[in-house]
């Protein structure tokens, strides 16, 4: 009786909250002043095919440097948390599929992230997908092989870097455009080819770059190596 209470009592909680959010999804069909600013002068102020990545990259560029920064957060979180902590158990050995399979198919699942973050301006994805692709990739090699190590300097570096310069590319945008992370840095090009957009494809690029070593460095972590 008394689970069952509970239980009404969470549907009515889910109603609530839920209720609200449905309303306005389908009572407002109409785009607000912002928002039909972004796609009418999206395309021809910026450059890019994907008016997603416009809205992220560049209108709402400081939305995404909130972003990388808590999973920067996260990150030294967990390195922090289990940095003293060691494997304990023994490893078992992967299987022969796991190995052969995995030196096929991690080699084509990186550079499918790398595609992934680098056509970001033109097809759905960007930097953020892009980097969690990369680090599946990663995570295969380390289930196939348990002896496996990431590089540390060379993982710390490409984070330390992707990230400095995504700053400085933000900062640039203040100085030689309209704000930070402005795209406009660099010629907008033609439109709908690889090299369009502005700065965006660099931008992205260094985001994708940045996430995935972030991600492998948690799961480096989750690995149970002593950092």
């Amino acid at each position: 009786m008394v689970k069952r209470f509970f239980t009404f009592l969470f549907i009515i909680f889910l109603i609530y909250i839920l209720f609200p959010m449905f309303y306005v999804i389908f009572s407002d069909t109409e785009l607000n002043p912002l928002a039909a600013n972004y796609v009418s002068a999206g395309p021809d102020e910026l450059g890019s095919q994907n008016l997603v990545t416009s809205v992220i990259v560049t209108y709402r560029g400081l939305d995404t440097l909130g972003e990388v920064t808590v999973l920067f957060i996260a990150t030294a979180g967990v390195g922090f948390l289990l940095k003293t902590k060691e494997a304990k158990s023994k490893k078992r050995k992967a299987s022969e599929l796991l190995q052969t399979g995995s030196g096929f198919l991690a080699p084509i699942i990186i550079l499918f992230g790398v595609y992934i973050f680098s056509h970001g301006h033109l097809t759905p994805g960007g930097g953020f997908q892009g980097g969690v692709i990369i680090a599946t990739g990663i995570l295969l090699l380390m289930l196939a092989n348990v002896n496996w190590k990431m590089n540390k300097t060379v993982l710390h570096t490409i984070e330390s870097l992707s990230g400095a310069f995504y700053i400085v590319i933000g900062l640039l945008g203040i100085f030689l455009a309209g704000g930070f992370l402005d795209n406009r840095i660099l010629p907008l090009g033609e439109f709908g080819t690889l090299f369009s957009a502005g700065a965006i494809p660099i931008i992205y690029s260094l985001i994708g770059l940045k996430v995935g070593s972030e991600l492998v460095g948690i799961l480096d972590n989750l690995s149970g190596e002593e950092a």
